[in-house]
C-alpha cells in the first residue's frame, strides 16, 4: 500500500472514531477513571508497550484500548524487524500497531532507530564508511515511512556502559564510527522528520550515578552546540536489587533543567501487593513533580506477556485483573480509582458477561450483554464492549457507559447488586455504518 493511500485510510478511520466519540459524549462525560484519561488530566500521556501478535486477543485489545493513550511497539520497529536485508524494509507488523493506535486516537512512540542489539546479521561486518551509510539509510527509511505519525523516537538506545566508568558501550557503531555516531544519528533524524521529538533512551540512569552523569554531560554538550535532542527516556526497570532511587525525581529534574523533556519509557516494577503499589506511586509522583516529564509508558499490558513475567511487574495480572499497583497509579494520577474493585487478590467476587444480538436491521442492531454473578453475591460489576471501528452506539439502557476510543466500559445504573448465580443485563442500539461485525465483550469484573 502506498504511503498516500495508507495515510488516507488512517485519516478515514480517525474520522469514524471521532464520530463514535461524539455519539458517546451524548450519553456520559468520560470520567478520569482510566490510566490514559487520568494522565491526560495532568497534561501527560500514559502508554504501554504493544506486541502486534497479541492484538487479536480480545482482552488484550480491550484493556489496551480502554486504559492507554500512547503505545510503543515492543519489537516491531527494531532494526532486525524492519530491515532484515540491506535496503529491503518491511513494516507489516509495525504498521499493524500504528494503525491500531491511530484508530483509537493514541500517540505512538518509535522504538528504536540505532541500538547495538537486535541487529540483523548483515550490519556488524560492515566497514566504517559502509556502516555510516547504512545507519543513515536505516534512519531515513524507517522515519520516512512514518513521517508525521510518530510523536517521539528513541533515536539512540543504550549507548553507555553500566558500572562506574560512564564510558560508551562497545558496539559496531561506537567501535567503528566513534563517539560522533550519536550526534550524527540525531542530526539525520531531525532532517528525516522535523516534527518528531528526538530522544536518547537508556536504563540504570534513573538516579544520579556515573552512567546518568555521562548521559547528562552528553545532553548538556548537545544543547550547547545545537545538536537536535528534545527528550531523554528513562527506562525505569525496577526490582528489589534495583529499587526506585531516592533521588529519582531530582535526577529527572536536572535533565529537564537542561531544556529537554523527560519521559519514563519502559516502566515495570517486580513485586506484588502494597509494596509494588507504593513503588509505582513513587514513580508517578516523581513524574508529576517535574513539569517537563511529559508521560509514562509501562513495558507491557499484562504480566503474562512481560519480558520478566516471573516477577509480575505490570499493572494487570495474567487474567487482566487490575492489581493494587493499578489502583495506586490511578489514584496518584488523580483518577477515580476504587481499591475494592475486582482484581484485588482478596476479593472473591466474580461475574461473567455474555453477548447476544436481540434485533437486527440493515443499518443497525440491538445488542444485549448479560451479567451473571459467580459463586458469591456481588454489589457492583463492570463490563467492556469493544465496537468495530465503524460502528457507533446511539442509546444504552440499564447501564452507565464511559468511553475510550471505541471501547465502551459499562457499569450498573440501578442493577449492580446480584445474588450468587443471579443475572441482569444491559442493552444498546448500534449503527453499523457499513460493518455488520459483532462487538467484542471483555471479561466481567465484580466487587
Amino acid at each position: 500500500m502506498s504511503m498516500i493511500v495508507r495515510r488516507l485510510s488512517r485519516a478515514a478511520t480517525a474520522g469514524l472514531v471521532a464520530a463514535a466519540a461524539l455519539t458517546a459524549a451524548a450519553h456520559s462525560a468520560e470520567a478520569a477513571d482510566t490510566l490514559g484519561s487520568a494522565a491526560a488530566g495532568q497534561g501527560r500521556y500514559f502508554g504501554t508497550a504493544v506486541a502486534a501478535s497479541h492484538l487479536g486477543e480480545t482482552d488484550y485489545a480491550a484493556t489496551l484500548d480502554r486504559e492507554f493513550s500512547s503505545v510503543t511497539p515492543e519489537n516491531e520497529m527494531k532494526w532486525d524487524a524492519t530491515e532484515p536485508s540491506r535496503g529491503s524494509f518491511t513494516f507489516t507488523s509495525a504498521d499493524r500497531i500504528v494503525d491500531h493506535a491511530q484508530s483509537q486516537g493514541m500517540d505512538v512512540r518509535g522504538h528504536t532507530l540505532v541500538w547495538h542489539s537486535q541487529l540483523p546479521s548483515w550490519v556488524s561486518p560492515l566497514g566504517a564508511s559502509d556502516l555510516r551509510t547504512a545507519m543513515n539509510a536505516h534512519i531515513n527509511g524507517l522515519m520516512g515511512h512514518y513521517k508525521g505519525e510518530i510523536h517521539s523516537w528513541d533515536v539512540v538506545n543504550e549507548a553507555f556502559q553500566d558500572g562506574g566508568s560512564g564510558a560508551r558501550r562497545s558496539s559496531p557503531f561506537q567501535d567503528k564510527l566513534g563517539d560522533g555516531f550519536i550526534e550524527e544519528a540525531f542530526r539525520t533524524a531531525r532532517a528525516a522528520d522535523p516534527a518528531a521529538k528526538l530522544c536518547y533512551n537508556d536504563y540504570n540512569t534513573d538516579g544520579v550515578n556515573a552512567k546518568s552523569n555521562a548521559v547528562y554531560n552528553m545532553v548538556k554538550d548537545f544543547k550547547s552546540r545545537g545538536v537536535p535532542i528534545d527528550c531523554v527516556g528513562f527506562q525505569s526497570h525496577f526490582n528489589s536489587n534495583s529499587p526506585v532511587p531516592s533521588d529519582y525525581r531530582q535526577n529527572l529534574q536536572r535533565f529537564a533543567d537542561l531544556g529537554v523533556d523527560v519521559q519514563i519509557t519502559e516502566l515495570d516494577i517486580e513485586g506484588s501487593g502494597s509494596a509494588q503499589a507504593a513503588d509505582y506511586t513513587k514513580v508517578v509522583e516523581a513524574c508529576l513533580a517535574v513539569s517537563r516529564c511529559t508521560g509514562m509508558t509501562v513495558w507491557g499490558v499484562t504480566d503474562k506477556y512481560s519480558w520478566r513475567s516471573g516477577g509480575t511487574p505490570l499493572l494487570f495480572d495474567g487474567d487482566y485483573n487490575e492489581k493494587p499497583a493499578y489502583d495506586a497509579v490511578l489514584s496518584a494520577l488523580g483518577g477515580a480509582g476504587d481499591p475494592g474493585d475486582p482484581g484485588d487478590p482478596g476479593d472473591g467476587a466474580s461475574c461473567t458477561a455474555t453477548y447476544t444480538r436481540t434485533a437486527d436491521w440493515s443499518s443497525g442492531y440491538n445488542g444485549q450483554v448479560t451479567i451473571t454473578a459467580g459463586a458469591e453475591p456481588i454489589s457492583s460489576w463492570t463490563a467492556t464492549v469493544t465496537l468495530p471501528a465503524q460502528q457507533s452506539v446511539s442509546s444504552l439502557w440499564n447501564g452507565t457507559p464511559t468511553w475510550s476510543g471505541n471501547v465502551m466500559t459499562v457499569r450498573p445504573s440501578w442493577n449492580g447488586t446480584l445474588a450468587a448465580g443471579a443475572s441482569t443485563s444491559f442493552g444498546f442500539t448500534a449503527a453499523k455504518n457499513g460493518s455488520d461485525a459483532a462487538p467484542a465483550v471483555g471479561s466481567c469484573t465484580a466487587s
